[in-house]
């Protein structure tokens, strides 16, 4: 596979600081908030948000972590159907909330689905929103993010890797191509292969 860098640590802490602003914007301040992330980076990515609404906004949001493995709806089709179950951890009650997910990528928006399963097991929050790094497209479900760091357009057989320094050691975007794949030829307008 080939990798190439599509944004660096600084373009992902710009990202997230427009990110922070855009929900103050649409929430007219940090009251009643509570940020969830996904396991794994949604979680870092969450809090790395709620540091910088509490510089821009000067009060802490809480973070929680959301687990939403037993939610999937893929693991029959998985080649190793084990699943390794993380602790949900929802520091308030999400109960008359305004409630930001947090996850690196949008994709299909499956997990999404899953996540919003799951949340719904925890309560009634009045409003879930949702912020993502990347949205690279392909939605299989009627799912759209409130706050994108980037649009990134991808074909299906590309792969789009958030990495963070909590988890990687490394904070980057990178995207990662299957060498002499199908969907490098791009589609003209009218659907034909080539341009």
């Amino acid at each position: 596979m080939s990798e190439r860098q599509i944004m660096t640590d600084d373009g992902m802490g710009r990202a997230l600081s427009r990110i922070a602003h855009e929900i103050l914007e649409r929430n007219r301040g940090a009251g009643d908030l509570l940020l969830v992330g996904i396991h794994r980076r949604g979680v870092p990515m969450a809090n790395r948000l709620s540091k910088r609404l509490a510089e821009f906004e000067g009060a802490k949001v809480p973070v929680g972590s959301l687990d939403i493995n037993l939610y999937r709806d893929d693991l029959r089709e998985r080649k190793r159907p084990r699943v390794r179950v993380h602790r949900t951890n929802l520091p308030v009650s999400i109960q008359g909330q305004r409630v930001v997910l947090v996850d690196d990528v949008l994709y299909t928006g499956r997990t999404i689905r899953a996540a919003l399963d799951a949340l719904n097991d925890y309560g009634r929050p009045n409003q879930v929103q949702l912020a993502v790094m990347i949205d690279r497209g392909h939605r299989e479900l009627p799912i759209r993010a409130d706050y994108v760091g980037r649009n990134i357009p991808t074909a299906r057989s590309e792969i789009v890797a958030v990495r963070l320094t909590e988890n990687d050691g490394v904070d980057e975007v990178v995207l990662l191509r299957p060498e002499n794949s199908a969907d490098d030829v791009p589609e003209s307008e009218n659907g034909e292969e080539g341009a």
